[in-house]
């Protein structure tokens, strides 16, 4: 398998974590911000968004981050990662697109405001009430947790990856007031011994 993009971003670390978690050998390519590539034609003819990241598996190519982990765990971890019932399935499955529809646009003006912006171009206003917000969101995701070990049950699922990837980062961000929410941290706690998780998701924020 062949993965385009560049480690620290977001969705590219889906990508790595799913991957490993599946055993699946790959390449990874750095595409994507300072490394540039994803507006090039060899690049956008793979991808017509010029994002990442993009895989190509034997010549399947898959692009957007949850839709690459879905094809990942479903080829390879079919039975585990990928639930084979579709009612637990739909479990894993609801939480990977509440990521997207739900929590990753106030996570995401937390993220590149004190992560990505200079101090002096930061809007603190925007930066705290975004987070605010986030802690209103990560505790519904709390409330779902109770009395689960991963957000689709006991068992660790392709759901727990996308969500997985932005609760470390709402754990590791600076300056910010987060409510106590024991079960998502309980959860987070769970996900930092898996070694895929502290190797792709968890270096330094950049």
């Amino acid at each position: 398998m062949k993965i385009w993009g560049r480690a620290n971003s977001i969705n590219v670390m889906k990508v790595l974590w799913c991957a490993d978690e599946c055993g699946v050998k790959y390449e990874r390519t750095d595409v994507g911000g300072a490394f540039g590539g994803n507006d090039q034609d060899w690049y956008l003819r793979m991808n017509p968004n010029g994002v990442v990241p993009t895989i190509d598996d034997g010549g399947r190519i898959i692009w957007e981050s949850n839709s690459c982990v879905r094809y990942i765990a479903a080829k390879y971890a079919a039975g585990t990662l990928w639930p084979v019932d579709p009612g637990q399935r739909s479990e894993a499955e609801r939480w990977m697109d509440w990521q997207l529809s739900t929590i990753g646009e106030s996570m995401r003006v937390v993220f590149w405001g004190l992560i990505r912006t200079p101090p002096e171009k930061r809007d603190m206003a925007a930066i705290k009430k975004a987070a605010a917000d986030t802690g209103k969101l990560w505790a519904r995701l709390d409330g779902q947790l109770a009395g689960k070990a991963y957000v689709a049950g006991q068992h660790f699922t392709m759901g727990d990856i996308p969500v997985g990837c932005f609760v470390h980062r709402w754990y590791a961000l600076p300056a910010i007031e987060r409510p106590e929410l024991r079960n998502v941290r309980a959860w987070y706690e769970r996900l930092k011994t898996r070694p895929a998780y502290a190797k792709h998701v968890m270096p330094p924020l950049t």
